[in-house]
């Protein structure tokens, strides 16, 4: 099976590279994946593999071993881009201004695209039922993931498990890592208006100045990771974006602050979100201003469930060789992927694409994002022995 799979894997290969050079050169945002949808479902029907919409541009393929067994498992890929301006020279660069695959999003589709190529042609001779699919939206909240997920994505028939990966950079291209647990951190975007009174920079004691009390604001929210988290609980809270639209000589009368707090536990994650808003509202009151902090929800924590993980891991190992398998380290980067983790078993590894000579160890969004394309040789192959593997063939 093994080598049926590489000498498949190694058919399918240029093909795969132009599904990716397409699907890179016409990027479409979260929620609004119609065309790249529209290439997925042509395949899969030239293919002859059943599918169906969800959550409006998703699609998720059936491929049904003739084997009998009840053994299921899904195997996930994300179709969206982002609002990036793409730098990078290459004849397969972004068409559409202003939008980009910074994350490698056209990888994973084109990948599991190959994958299912490959299960496709191999159903005569396995058992079990695999499940493709292929998720809009992972970039933006609610997330696709929580959507597919409401509309029976891990139902009619429900999947034992669910198997992802996701292209990194600073691994070197043909390794892939994995971590078995918890592994992606939680996410909540925050969204906090410090009111205050505006006016002229000259004459600060007729005003309440909201820069200040947003500046204090900023600094005394860092107490919330260094003295209320437990020091042995990873916690990250960050501003990026702080909107005064005052001038060098105007105060204005509110100040617009944003900004994202992650954390690996729920029970904490909770409590901070009490003691952020407590502490903001506080110190804008105290300085004569106000505050209101909107706290949005986003993704849970991500975890790789073990037996599953140890699994993949094993196969991995077989399919590639124990030296281009290696250990991951703690993410607190957010996945929607952590929506599957948290309502069935899940594993979530790492496929790498750096290769400092091709010049793709640029990081995931930024302009100059690109893989190098030896890494499909692995991506798709690999995906469909893990998922042969752990079907129990």
């Amino acid at each position: 099976m093994k080598q049926k799979i590489q000498e498949l894997s190694a058919k399918i290969y240029n093909d795969v590279v132009g599904y990716r050079h397409h699907i890179h050169a016409n990027p479409e945002l979260s929620f609004k994946e119609f065309q790249t949808s529209l290439f997925i479902k042509e395949k899969l029907t030239k293919w002859g593999i059943e599918f169906t919409d969800m959550a409006n541009t998703g699609v998720v393929g059936l491929i049904k071993g003739k084997i009998p067994s009840d053994n299921i498992i899904a195997l996930r890929a994300d179709m969206d881009a982002l609002p990036i301006h793409e730098a990078n020279d290459k004849p397969y660069r972004s068409k559409n201004q202003g939008v980009m695959h910074a994350c490698g999003h056209d990888v994973h589709s084109s990948s599991l695209l190959g994958t299912a190529y490959i299960l496709n042609q191999l159903k005569d001779e396995f058992a079990g039922t695999i499940k493709l699919v292929f998720q809009p939206a992972e970039e933006v909240l609610p997330g696709g993931a929580s959507i597919m997920i409401k509309e029976g994505v891990l139902e009619n028939p429900k999947p034992q498990a669910i198997v992802g990966q996701h292209v990194m950079p600073l691994i070197e291209t043909g390794k892939v890592g994995f971590r078995s647990g918890i592994y992606m951190a939680s996410t909540d975007e925050l969204y906090v208006t410090v009111h205050g009174k505006g006016g002229h920079g000259a004459q600060p004691h007729q005003n309440i100045d909201p820069v200040l009390i947003t500046a204090h604001i900023i600094v005394a929210l860092q107490q919330i990771v260094s003295r209320n988290a437990d020091p042995r609980l990873p916690s990250v809270l960050s501003f990026g974006k702080v909107n005064a639209n005052g001038a060098t000589n105007i105060i204005p009368n509110e100040v617009k602050l944003e900004g994202t707090f992650r954390t690996l536990n729920e029970d904490w994650r909770n409590e901070a979100h009490k003691l952020m808003k407590k502490m903001a509202e506080g110190i804008a009151e105290s300085m004569g201003g106000s505050c209101e902090f909107t706290i949005m929800r986003g993704y849970p924590f991500l975890i790789n469930e073990e037996k599953l993980t140890d699994n993949a891991r094993t196969f991995a190992e077989d399919y590639l060789g124990k030296e281009n398998v290696i250990d991951l380290d703690i993410w607190m980067a957010a996945e929607d992927f952590a929506y599957y983790s948290q309502v069935t078993d899940a594993c979530f590894y790492r496929l790498g694409t750096g290769n400092a000579e091709k010049g793709t160890t640029y990081s995931v969004h930024t302009p100059n994002f690109d893989i190098d394309e030896d890494a499909l040789k692995t991506s798709t192959g690999l995906m469909a022995y893990i998922a042969l593997k752990q079907l129990g063939n």
